[in-house]
């Protein structure tokens, strides 16, 4: 059996977790890691020109941040796989970046096991999601009676929420949207 190899784009703007990303995945027989980026931005452009198979994102980088990038992503290439890799591990942030396209949703305290076995199972039209995390969003589920109105805020209102709570002034805000 055959396997083919993962074109995969890791999109951080930490160069020490795109470096230790692109190690690990590069030391796997069935994946490669074709492009880097450092912001939503330069993870479009690069999509664009390398069309990778699956791109790991993280959710929260300055500029546009990976909730953004995911959309507009899926919305000129929908058959490229996107895994979220994010510290952002409570609601509403899993939901909404699966609800923005996203195929899976990965801690970065995951295992490299645990990423490998991601991208296996985007890769064949499946979804992953960090069973911590997943545990976290059907918690959230079960107490959503009690609190709806997080769930309830706009797209726009979300980014403003994610910048405010990333310790962004109001300023640097500002200028972002």
């Amino acid at each position: 059996v055959s396997e083919t190899l993962h074109k995969v784009v890791v999109v951080d703007d930490h160069d020490l977790v795109r470096h230790g990303i692109k190690t690990i995945l590069n030391n796997t027989h069935d994946i490669k890691v074709i492009g880097e980026a450092t912001s939503g931005e330069k993870a479009i452009q690069i999509t664009k020109e390398l069309n990778p198979d699956i791109i790991l994102m993280d959710v929260k980088m300055s500029g546009m941040g990976g909730l953004e990038a995911i959309k507009r992503i899926t919305r000129q290439n929908n058959k490229i796989k996107i895994i979220a890799v994010s510290s952002l591990d409570n609601e509403p942030y899993p939901s909404r970046t699966l609800q923005a396209g996203a195929n899976g949703y990965i801690s970065k305290n995951a295992t490299a096991d645990e990423m490998i076995k991601a991208i296996h199972t985007v890769n064949m039209g499946k979804k992953y999601i960090s069973a911590d995390i997943a545990q976290k969003i059907a918690l959230n589920k079960l107490e959503e009676k009690d609190r709806k109105s997080i769930d309830d805020i706009s797209e726009r209102e979300m980014q403003v929420l994610i910048m405010i709570t990333t310790g962004k002034k109001v300023s640097e805000i500002a200028e972002t949207l």
